[in-house]
């Protein structure tokens, strides 16, 4: 498979492999700020000198969803000023490209164009870091590819079945079927892989005939029972995978035993975590593919900051600290001094050979203290260093191994999630999280309506990609879907029979995840919906305030203008906000939007079901349930609640066939009901 000396020739594929550079890392550091550009600007110019015939990124180019104007605008710069040249492309692309690229505009390789002069093509999947989102479901790397940068790829829209269909090159007597899945949740990849979901697809002529590289964003170590992707789960015809995500550096192709496919992990070019796996020596690589040989070239980074980590136990070292000492913790405090100094020295010397190298390293002391012992204060420490270090507030991290006391297993043991270090690398999801919680919970705060995969993966998006209503449009979602079924069914007015309904309603739901998943993904459109609206509300917002001020400069006098119409709060009153607190009038601007263009009690779930509604437009009849008087008091918090979330679906671009749902309607009414 390897060979060790192919020569470059015409029939030679030179590509340059690099995953998860993170563009936009610390950008407003003042020291570490500059690292990622300047270090894709290093991995652009190995490209550029080694005349590659493309460069190919395994995901996590930017490290925010959302990239700033400045990073944006820098990356734009690195592609403008490596990738445009009159030196000729060498390959050619065979495949069908409108099925390549599918979800763009320009549906054929860059180079290719007749408007752009690119003589080094960039490949690139998305990461998890930037993947798409919205209700365009765009990513930063559609900006790139619109502006004629770079070659997307590898996306799929699908939860049920993926099938990847690779772009095939060839240059001279060599080719090249090129496969890549940008990065899709983990569990939920997996489980299609158990389910035989995932296809590979291959060329139907001399199939034996490819390299077959595929390139992958997903955990390669195991985190969980499926949070990763097993190695086995991918077809045996592969000859290289390229897996992006992994940050720590093994770079060389390691042979998988079973399915004989070789696996590279280039890791990351900048540090974004302070653990063991960061600390290895970081490269990209410069692959060589001639016919079905290859052989891949390590090339050192030379701009990255050094990166220095070493462990203490200080219970390994009872000649030198004893707890019942009082001056023990000045003796901890000098000692790790020392150590720190050490990591400086052996920094400083390594700079001397590499004057690219940033000056300030970055250091990490990891103290056990376990056994008695008490931490020093970081930050009087930390303060000797702030002009050596480019970490000074990280520099020392405590932490002790807490001896777990017997327990009920039902009980979540917290204690053992956080025995170790996050440095260490144990990595707590935040679905995990809520999973767990709510499985272990007592049954008064079991969740009885939701599921705990559905809520889990809504505070995943609330968290990971700031949308704000997330976790609320699921809650509404799933109750409106249990509210029709209950109707459908005809249920009695005991409320045992109904709680049995919604109990069995929600067992079936929890079974069927595809279904599940849909009404995810429905949730979380409605909130992106949400959010869309919310900055033309932010907008109309403005541009009344503009408005306002121009009327006041006019030279207008006071008397014919009203002083409630003047500005700030005054304003929020002459729209209805009477009878607020101050809070409320002074609230922000999107508040203020809100408040012109719905009924007032459009607020959040939880404000619900803890005050008394009174809806005189409500007919409980209609829903064929002769409810107890018990039953009716709840049944009646939770159709307000729907009939809410349908009003306020008005707003948010979802078209009625009626136009008697109008957003300004009944708004003094809903003001003298509440």
């Amino acid at each position: 498979m390897s060979a060790v000396g192919l020569q470059d020739d015409e029939d030679t594929f030179k590509i340059l492999i690099a995953t998860d550079i993170h563009l936009g890392y610390l950008e407003k550091d003042p020291v570490r700020g500059n690292d990622t550009f300047v270090t894709f600007n290093e991995i652009l110019e190995h490209a550029q000198k080694n005349e590659v015939d493309f460069v190919l990124l395994g995901g996590d180019l930017f490290h925010e969803n959302k990239p700033s104007r400045k990073t944006i605008h820098t990356c734009l710069e690195s592609l403008r000023k490596y990738c445009m040249g009159d030196r000729p492309v060498q390959f050619e692309v065979l495949s069908d490209q409108a099925v390549n690229f599918q979800f763009s505009k320009f549906p054929w390789v860059n180079y290719q164009d007749e408007n752009l002069n690119i003589s080094m093509p960039i490949f690139s999947i998305h990461g998890n870091h930037d993947d798409p989102t919205g209700v365009d479901a765009l990513c930063a790397l559609d900006i790139l590819s619109c502006a004629g940068l770079l070659n997307h790829f590898g996306r799929s829209t699908s939860v049920e079945k993926i099938d990847i269909s690779p772009i095939l090159l060839r240059k001279g007597r060599t080719k090249i079927a090129l496969y890549g899945l940008g990065a899709i949740p983990d569990e939920r990849l997996y489980r299609m892989f158990v389910n035989k979901q995932v296809t590979m697809l291959r060329p139907k002529e001399d199939e034996d005939s490819w390299f077959n590289l595929f390139v992958i964003h997903q955990n390669r170590s195991k985190h969980g029972a499926t949070n990763y992707i097993p190695e086995q789960f991918l077809d045996d015809f592969i000859n290289l995978v390229v897996w992006g995500h992994e940050h720590e550096c093994k770079i060389t192709p390691a042979q998988n035993e079973q399915q004989h496919f070789y696996v590279t992990q280039p890791g990351s070019s900048v540090v974004t975590s302070l653990s063991p796996g960061e600390a290895v020596k970081k490269h990209v690589g410069l692959l060589r593919v001639k016919g079905k040989k290859m052989k891949m070239q390590r090339i050192a980074l030379e701009t990255v900051r050094t990166f220095y980590m070493e462990d203490v136990v200080l219970a390994d070292h009872p000649e030198l600290f004893n707890p019942d000492n009082p001056k023990v913790i000045q003796a901890i405090q000098a000692f790790c001094m020392e150590k720190v100094e050490m990591m400086l020295d052996n920094a400083e010397r390594e700079r001397l050979g590499n004057p690219r190298q940033p000056e300030k390293p970055l250091i990490r002391l990891r103290v056990d203290y376990t056994g008695g012992f008490e931490p020093f204060i970081i930050h009087r420490f930390s303060q000797k260093f702030m002009d050596r270090v480019a970490n000074p507030k990280d520099i020392i991290h405590f932490f002790r191994h807490r001896e777990q006391k017997e327990k009920n297993d039902n009980d979540l043991n917290f204690g053992k999630l956080f025995s170790r270090p996050a440095s260490e690398g144990v990595t707590l999801r935040v679905e995990d999280l809520v999973k767990q919680y709510f499985q272990t919970a007592e049954k008064k705060v079991q969740l009885s309506l939701l599921t705990e995969r559905g809520m889990g993966e809504a505070v995943q998006e609330f968290v990971d990609k700031e949308e704000k209503d997330a976790i609320e449009e699921l809650v509404k979602f799933q109750l409106e879907k249990t509210q029709r079924f209950l109707k459908e069914r005809h249920i009695d007015a005991e409320e045992v029979k109904i709680d049995e309904e919604v109990r069995k309603f929600r067992e079936s739901r929890r079974e069927n995840t595809e279904e599940e998943d849909e009404e995810v993904r429905e949730a979380m459109t409605r909130a992106r919906a949400q959010r869309s609206k919310d900055v033309v509300l932010d907008s109309a917002s403005s541009d009344e305030e503009l408005m306002d001020t121009g009327m006041k400069a006019s030279g207008d006098s006071d008397d014919d203008i009203p002083t409630t119409l003047s500005r700030g709060r005054g304003r929020g009153r002459a729209r209805g906000a009477r009878g607020q607190n101050s809070t409320a009038r002074g609230s922000s601007r999107r508040g203020r939007a809100f408040r012109s263009l719905k009924p007032e009690p459009s607020q959040s779930a939880s404000k619900f079901f803890s005050e008394d509604i009174i809806d005189d437009e409500l007919d409980l009849e209609e829903s064929h349930i002769n409810l107890s008087s018990k039953t009716n008091q709840r049944f009646s918090a939770m159709s307000s609640f729907s009939k809410r979330g349908s009003q306020s679906q008005t707003s948010r671009g979802v078209d009625f066939e009626s136009d008697e749902d109008d957003p300004f309607k009944n708004t003094a009414t809903s003001r003298r009901k509440k």
